[in-house]
This record gives C-alpha cells, sequence and structure tokens, in this order.
C-alpha cells in the first residue's frame, strides 16, 4: 500500500518473496505451512497467526511452549489492536520469602522462576475476537504434528542440545519430567528424527474443545497446581483462573515519515521507540559506515538505560510512556551522541528463547505475534503427562525493592518479546519482529532502519550484518560487517567483538503490503525460517 519495492537498490543472497491472497512467515516451514493451510481453509490471518503458534510449541519447543508468554498487534477491519498475554507473578510469592529461603538472587531454572502462562490465552482471546474457525479446527494441525510426529530440524536440534546439558547440570528431582518428554532414550533427538509429543498433543485438544478452561481452571489447573506445590514453588490454580490476557493501545513514534508501532510497557518495545526518537534527529550517509553504526549504538545504549530504570508493570510506572517518547526527550538524548562512545548508566542484556510470526490474509488483516518461554525450553519444569515446559519470566525481575521492576506478589515483570507493526498515513504497511531477548529492540531498529534509511526490501533488511551491544562498551557485530568499520568503531571506543554465532543476533520474519495489494515477505537467514504464501 505504502511500500514500492521497485525503489530499493540493496543487494541481498536471497530474493524477497510475493504472495497476493495469505501469507505467513516464521521460523520453522512446518508451522508457516500450517498457518497457511488455515488460510486455504477459510481461516483470517488471525486463525493462521494461531495455528503457527501453537505448531511452533511442537515443532520449536526450544524456544516456545504450552507454557509461554505472549504478545500480538493486531491490524483488523482497518484498525489497529494490541494483546498482552504476558503473565504475573504469584500471589504468595515475594523477595523476603525468597531471602527467607536463602535465595541470593531469583534463581533462573526450576519450580521458582515461574510465572502464569498467557500464551494459551492468548490464543482463546485472538480466535474469539477476531478468529473465523473453530480454534479446535485451529489447532488441528499442531495436535497432528504432536500426536504422528515432526522431523526435528539444524536449528532446533542444536538448541535442544544445550538445553540437554543445561537441566542435566541442574541434576534435581523435578527436573525429571523434562528428560521424560524430550528425550528418547536418554537422548536428545538427531537431525531429522521424527519426534512426537503425545501428552502435548492431548493438552493442544483440551485447550481447542474447552476454549482454554481445561488449562486455567480445570484438570490441566490441577494439575500445574499439584505438581509447583509438590516441590514448593509458588504458581497456583488460584494465579491460574484469575489470569486473563490485556487488550492494550499500542504506542508509536514517528520516524522519517513511518509510525513504528509497539505494545506498551511492561514490554521492552518502548526501547525500540526511544531509539528511534533519538536516531530520527540524525542523519546517516550510508549503511556501511562507521559512523551510522557509532549512531545506531549509541541511541541504544541510552534507550537500555532509561528502560532498564523504569520499564515494568505499567500500574506500576514511576513515568509517563509519552514523556519517553517526547520529541523533546528524544532531542536531549540525540545530543548526548558525540564522535566517541559512551559508557551507559546500567542495563545488561542477555540471551533468550522466543519464537516470532507474522501473518497476512487477502482481505487486508495482518498479525504480528510472538511467544516464548524465556530462556530456551524455560525453567525446566515440565508438568507429568501434560507436555507443558512452564516459563521461567520470573527470573527478570530484580532482586531489588527499590527498583521499579522489583519482584512482587501478582506483578508483570519487564518483558523482552515484543512485536513490531509498520504504519504510513494511517495505514497498514506490515507487520515485523526480531526475537531473542535484549537483542529483540537492537533488532527492531536495525530492521526499521534498513527498511526506511537505507531502501532496502524485506529480505534484505532482514539479511543485512547485525550488530548488538551487550553492556558497558561491549558490542559483538556478525562476522560479515566489514572490516574497516569494527576497527573504526574501536578507534571511537567501542569494545568489538566478532562473534562467530549466528544465534545471539535475534531471528527475524517481515511481511508488507505494497501499493499494489500484493504482499512481500521476508524471512531469518539466521534460523529455518520460512514463508507460505498463497
Amino acid at each position: 500500500m505504502n511500500f514500492n519495492p521497485a525503489e530499493y537498490k540493496y543487494s541481498s543472497r536471497r530474493n524477497v518473496l510475493y504472495g497476493y491472497n495469505g501469507m505467513v512467515a516464521t521460523s520453522q516451514p512446518l508451522a508457516a505451512q500450517a498457518g497457511l493451510e488455515i488460510l486455504k481453509k477459510g481461516g483470517n490471518a488471525v486463525d493462521a497467526a494461531i495455528a503457527t503458534a501453537a505448531c511452533l510449541t511442537v515443532v520449536e519447543p526450544t524456544s516456545n511452549g504450552l507454557g509461554s508468554d505472549a504478545f500480538a498487534i493486531v491490524w483488523f477491519n482497518n484498525k489497529l489492536h494490541g494483546l498482552n498475554a504476558s503473565g504475573y507473578s504469584p500471589y504468595s510469592i515475594s523477595i523476603e520469602k525468597l531471602k527467607e529461603r536463602g535465595f541470593i538472587e531469583i534463581p533462573k531454572y526450576g519450580i521458582i522462576p515461574i510465572m502464569v502462562p498467557g500464551a494459551p490465552a492468548a490464543w482463546v482471546e485472538l480466535s474469539e475476537k477476531f478468529g473465523k474457525l473453530p480454534l479446535i479446527e485451529i489447532l488441528q494441525p499442531a495436535i497432528n504434528y504432536a500426536k504422528n510426529g515432526f522431523p526435528v530440524s539444524v536449528t532446533v536440534k542444536k538448541l535442544w542440545d544445550n538445553a540437554f546439558k543445561i537441566y542435566k547440570e541442574e541434576n534435581k528431582e523435578e527436573f525429571k519430567h523434562w528428560f521424560d518428554t524430550f528425550t528418547k532414550d536418554g537422548k536428545t533427538p538427531k537431525f531429522g528424527e521424527l519426534f512426537k509429543l503425545p501428552y502435548h498433543a492431548e493438552t493442544l485438544e483440551s485447550i481447542g474443545k474447552t476454549n482454554g478452561e481445561s488449562y486455567y481452571k480445570g484438570h490441566i489447573a490441577d494439575k500445574i497446581d499439584s505438581f509447583i506445590k509438590k516441590y514448593n514453588g509458588y504458581l497456583s490454580k488460584e494465579d491460574l483462573e484469575d489470569y486473563k490476557p490485556e487488550w492494550v493501545e499500542p504506542i508509536s513514534v514517528n520516524y522519517r515519515g513511518y509510525d513504528v508501532y509497539e505494545i506498551p510497557p511492561n514490554g521492552q518495545g518502548l526501547v525500540a521507540l526511544m531509539a528511534l526518537n533519538i536516531l530520527k534527529n540524525l542523519e546517516f550517509s550510508q549503511k556501511d559506515s562507521s559512523d551510522t553504526y557509532h549512531k545506531q549504538i549509541e541511541a541504544m545504549k541510552l534507550s537500555f538505560a532509561a528502560g532498564q530504570k523504569y520499564i515494568t508493570d505499567i500500574r506500576h510506572m514511576k513515568i509517563d510512556v509519552k514523556q519517553l517518547l517526547s520529541d523533546n526527550f528524544g532531542r536531549e538524548n540525540s545530543n548526548l551522541i558525540k564522535d566517541k562512545a559512551l559508557r551507559p548508566e546500567e542495563s545488561d542484556p542477555n540471551s533468550g528463547g522466543t519464537v516470532y510470526l507474522c501473518t497476512a490474509d487477502g482481505e487486508g488483516n495482518m498479525v504480528s505475534f510472538i511467544q516464548s518461554n524465556y530462556n530456551g525450553f524455560g525453567s525446566g519444569i515440565v508438568i507429568p503427562e501434560t507436555g507443558i515446559a512452564l516459563q521461567n519470566r520470573l527470573h527478570n525481575f530484580n532482586y531489588d525493592n527499590q527498583h521499579h521492576n522489583c519482584l512482587m506478589p501478582h506483578k508483570k515483570t519487564y518483558h523482552t518479546i515484543i512485536p513490531g507493526f509498520l504504519m504510513k498515513d494511517g495505514k497498514a504497511v506490515g507487520p515485523f519482529g526480531v526475537m531473542g531477548a535484549f537483542m529483540q529492540p537492537q533488532g527492531h531498529v536495525q530492521v526499521v532502519s534498513n527498511l526506511i534509511d537505507f531502501n532496502m526490501n524485506p529480505q534484505e533488511a532482514i539479511d543485512a550484518p547485525r550488530w548488538q551491544w551487550i553492556k558497558g562498551m561491549s558490542v559483538e557485530v556478525e562476522p560479515d560487517v566489514p572490516k574497516n568499520i569494527v576497527n573504526e568503531l574501536i578507534k571511537r571506543g567501542h569494545d568489538v567483538k566478532i562473534q562467530q554465532n549466528e544465534s545471539p543476533f535475534g531471528r527475524g520474519q517481515m511481511i508488507l503490503r505494497t501499493e499494489e495489494g500484493t504482499l512481500c515477505g521476508g524471512t531469518e537467514k539466521r534460523a529455518d525460517g520460512h514463508i507460505a504464501a498463497w
């Protein structure tokens, strides 16, 4: 609609993909095809998003699952909607209680860092508000893969092996059911091996038939409650029963004529918007320039400093989001960017496990959807005979009572997963996202800049070399960042490391609608990315 690929000039190793009646882009081919299958059965973009998300819990369990959180931005009938389906901390938990038990920090794995999972409730909420097909029909492709088996892909196999090592080192009884569910004869699956998740299939079927009631109020909730109690955890059936996703108004900034939308806090989409709000005051001469990299990195550091200080459950924020996104705040921060690298006040980004997908249908509806277990499979806790791997999002709370994002009962934490959406002149351009914990706002900024500042198409914007600010003066770049840029960044004061591992730089997807009304998609080279088009 407001997007003209004929203007793009940057060369990429892969061609952009086009469609018309529908498109699904995500990190797993089988999941993308599941979404397309639902579109062809008469479902809309929302139905396709739910089908793809559910299928990803099966074919990419290394990054998300039935115990995940989720967020969505939905363009439906020419209106933008936001859904926050992140969970709350348990009613019964507190910093004081953990300290009484001898914890000097919030554990990363195990029974303690589990919060209410929001993803299944998100599927139900989206289906009831926008869906065309029954939920059980939408979940059927995922059920089939879980019941009959799916071939394990390359990226998933590598992440599966990493998780195996982590949970093996924990060496606690409560982790036993992860090994019962996700290994066979004590081993992780091989590349291409057909792997089945029969209990996962039963849970999906139950969610579909009861519209999530069994998960949050019925027999599944009872199983979760019983298991957590057995190992002295905090999540209870009361927490599950009281949970409902929240419809929210997406927040935005205008970046060189385009409106970039994110979900408001507790999500960290605010960090991406703050960075873009800074960068719109600066000029870039070219993409492959140390000056461009430097300005973007510095804007990111300044934005993370504010984000890590203030972002939490919006009911507990001590500053107005509008203030952080004001033109004055953006200009003031842009004036702080000089030729030499700044040392940021705080923030320490790290890696995580997340899946992102986007969908579009022939009626103009589009969805930006993300769900995550936070770190890989999550807490390492799997509820017996359910296939539910519970997230460990509570680890992202601060352990200091004076911090804005301190752990409290029934509170949402600073959340890393963020769906993005682009608009121009009040019309939808399309959904985009880059998964990967604290890389996500950094990926959003780079992809948006690639599109708008440097006229790349979606595939080029996603393929382009990425950088990631780590902490302090530390920055990692991909191997294909030109060496002269690396050397010049070092001279400016950045501590630059060339990172050979692709996974820290996120995994992105994008679908944009062209001025001709066709769909144009880009998918991730750093994962088993795939676009299914019709």
